[in-house]
């Protein structure tokens, strides 16, 4: 039995609570009274609250974010219900902001907002000692990096088997675009160095070989971030990969060097562009060098073999679909393996509500509290760009049609011509979810020979190799008849499978397209 109970609803198995493990790290001389219990969205409250009342706690600890929400809700009002003598504290960032308006926070007998790392075990000392904080809501100080102790031997044999390992070498953004809570996170602070590379020198022996770095701007402190890619390049073998997140426009030769380094597949950097519309960008506070950024996706393309995975947000005030369709085609132009369209959000706390009554910005009530509708963009709108997103994602992101996509736009625009094929799709299908890769290959097809007006000659061979590049190799019904011995021969198929799945497809057609 664990008199505290340390526990959150994941988005899915593999994503491991990194803040609980923080929390579980700094728990001191109540670690061995303390036990992390993970779920995630897809099992029942009912069978989430079972377990926990197995272990008869006297403290429940709930990390709440944005997914899981309305299922954190749930829990806590049943264990109330059911339980009330156990004292629930609840923490993360959707329960750290505008408190007075959440019922579950109304529901739990205390709430930590920011950063909790030392000040859940503090609360949790003081309640086992018999005190009573008569504030419901406590704020946490921030704490240094170097006053905390690093959650990494937390993670058990079962994280590192099946989990995605999660890392930082810093927190806080000196940023203040107003659209991302990391915007309210300042100052910067960095992880002690030689901690920080001894403890991965650790997963690593342990058999970690994919590192996330959660890191909103791993390349700002550029000794840091060099040191860090040093370490895992004298580390390197096949099977290893890195995440990071980058800042577009920062990438001097100092970094340059160490990331040339790496072998095609084993880095992949997502670059948060956001939006190419100066005006907006003034808007929301966000700054960027537009001519840095398209250097940096060029040497990035071109010299290095780094899966790059770049971010545009839909709905931003003061943009309407024609700026957006205008700064995708330039991200197009860039050549990034992946461009994730994503809808604005409004997460608790955020500065973009500001603008709220200039540009109309009309919000989803429900988490992830997505924009429905705004001055420039109407709910019918919205819902379109949601599919293009969607169908974006399970055409371009997938690597399934690497070399059959830029057929799609030819010398148009791409933004304009994707959206054409995603009209078709929509039609064909009337959804945007559970459409097998057999049925993408043939509206591909369709919507190319029929409405580009291209021949078979030239699509066939292309849609084959993507196909085929996955490892299949069944003939997809639509191109039987339309491919010679010499094309069902020219696939090449990715060498390993230690990377995730989409990055073996990039790296597996680097010399054909």
């Amino acid at each position: 039995m664990a008199e505290i109970i340390l526990t959150t609803l994941n988005a899915r198995f593999a994503h491991a609570s990194f803040g609980l493990r923080y929390l579980m790290a700094n728990m001191g001389a109540l670690w061995d009274r303390t036990m992390l219990l993970e779920f995630d969205i897809s099992q029942r409250v009912s069978d989430v609250l079972e377990v926990i009342l197995a272990e008869r706690p006297r403290i429940v600890g709930i990390g709440v974010y944005i997914w899981n929400a309305a299922e954190s809700l749930q829990l806590v009002a049943d264990l109330k219900r059911i339980a009330p003598q156990i004292t629930v504290i609840l923490g993360g960032p959707e329960v750290s902001h505008e408190t007075d308006q959440q019922p579950i926070v109304a529901l739990a007998d205390y709430t930590i907002t920011g950063e909790a790392d030392l000040a859940f075990a503090a609360l949790c000392r003081r309640l086992l000692a018999g005190e009573r904080p008569l504030m419901k809501v406590i704020a946490a100080d921030l704490p240094e990096l170097d006053q905390i102790e690093l959650p990494y031997d937390v993670y058990d044999d079962r994280d590192i088997a099946h989990r995605v390992v999660y890392v930082e070498a810093s927190r806080g953004c000196p940023f203040k675009c107003e659209f991302c809570l990391s915007s309210l996170d300042v100052p910067l602070r960095q992880a002690p160095l030689d901690r920080f590379l001894a403890a991965m020198q650790r997963l690593f022996e342990r058999g970690v070989r994919q590192f996330k770095f959660v890191d909103r701007t791993f390349n700002l402190n550029l000794k840091v971030s060099r040191a860090i890619f040093e370490f895992f390049r004298e580390r390197y073998e096949p099977g290893l990969f890195l995440h990071f997140e980058m800042i577009p426009d920062r990438l001097p030769e100092a970094l340059r060097e160490p990331i040339r380094a790496f072998p095609p597949g084993a880095l992949q950097f997502e670059v948060g562009i956001q939006t190419l519309n100066p005006a907006v960008e003034e808007l929301i506070s966000r700054q960027q060098e537009h001519d840095r950024i398209v250097e940096n996706m060029r040497f990035l393309r071109e010299e290095t073999g780094v899966h790059v995975h770049a971010d545009l947000i839909v709905g931003l005030p003061g943009e309407d679909i024609a700026s957006f369709a205008a700064g995708f085609d330039q991200l197009v132009a860039m050549r990034p393996q992946e461009i994730q369209v994503g809808i604005l959000k409004r997460p608790r706390g955020t500065p973009i509500v500001r603008h709220d009554e200039a540009w109309h910005m009309v919000y989803s009530a429900a988490p992830p509290y997505e924009v429905l509708q705004t001055k420039l963009v109407d709910y019918t709108d919205m819902q379109m760009m949601r599919r293009f997103a969607r169908y974006w994602d399970m055409i371009a992101n997938s690597g399934n049609f690497i070399e059959t996509l830029p057929l799609v736009w030819g010398a148009a625009s791409a933004f304009g011509e994707f959206m054409e094929l995603c009209r078709a799709l929509h039609t064909a299908e009337g959804r945007a979810h559970g459409i097998s890769l057999h049925r993408l290959v043939e509206i591909v097809w369709l919507f190319l020979i029929e409405i580009r007006g291209l021949g078979p000659s030239e699509v066939a061979p292309r849609l084959w190799r993507d196909y085929a590049r996955g490892g299949r190799s069944d003939v997809p019904p639509v191109l039987r008849g339309h491919l010679s011995e010499k094309d069902r021969r020219s696939v090449t198929r990715p060498a390993t499978t230690d990377l995730p799945a989409r990055q073996a497809r990039q790296v597996a057609a680097r010399e054909v397209v």
